[in-house]
């Protein structure tokens, strides 16, 4: 009851500050003071603030906020864990070791298991420009760039 009272004064009081900037013709600043004021009544009238007055003496709102705060802290610390945990060498020689690839060598697409689809075609040999140079030749230009810039 004292926090509807104290809502209906701050709203009584902001629509008095309007009123006076609106004599002072400043009526967008009013209009905006009035817009404010008028919220804490208008949450008095939905009964938002007695529904926030029972939860904030609630003990049992209080543990539901715990338990929602542990819940937080869990999902949160596992996440840490996950990043800071990576893919350690003997997961990678494992991995390895079982002799499954999730990509074939020669194919240019996933291998998915069994489909409908023809089998990759194998790699075409490189293509040899007009001066006869070879495909490791292609991207000698680009070496001498990244050489050039110290790469």
């Amino acid at each position: 009851m004292i926090a509807e009272t104290v809502c209906a004064a701050v709203s009584a009081a902001g629509l008095g500050l309007a009123a006076i900037t609106a004599y002072r013709k400043r009526f967008l600043r009013a209009t905006r003071i009035a817009a404010y004021s008028l919220v804490p009544l208008g949450l008095v009238m939905t009964g938002v603030v007695e529904w926030v007055a029972d939860t904030a003496f609630s003990p049992t709102a209080w543990a539901g906020f715990g338990v929602l705060g542990a819940a937080w802290f869990l999902f949160m610390t596992t996440r840490a864990v996950e990043r800071r945990r990576g893919v350690t060498g003997k997961d990678r020689k494992a991995a390895k070791a079982s002799g499954t690839e999730a990509i074939a060598p020669a194919a240019s697409a996933p291998s998915l298991g069994r489909s409908s689809q023809p089998a990759a075609r194998p790699a075409a040999a490189p293509r040899k420009t007009g001066s006869g140079a070879s495909g490791a030749d292609d991207f000698s230009d680009i070496e001498a760039i990244l050489k050039k810039h110290g790469i």
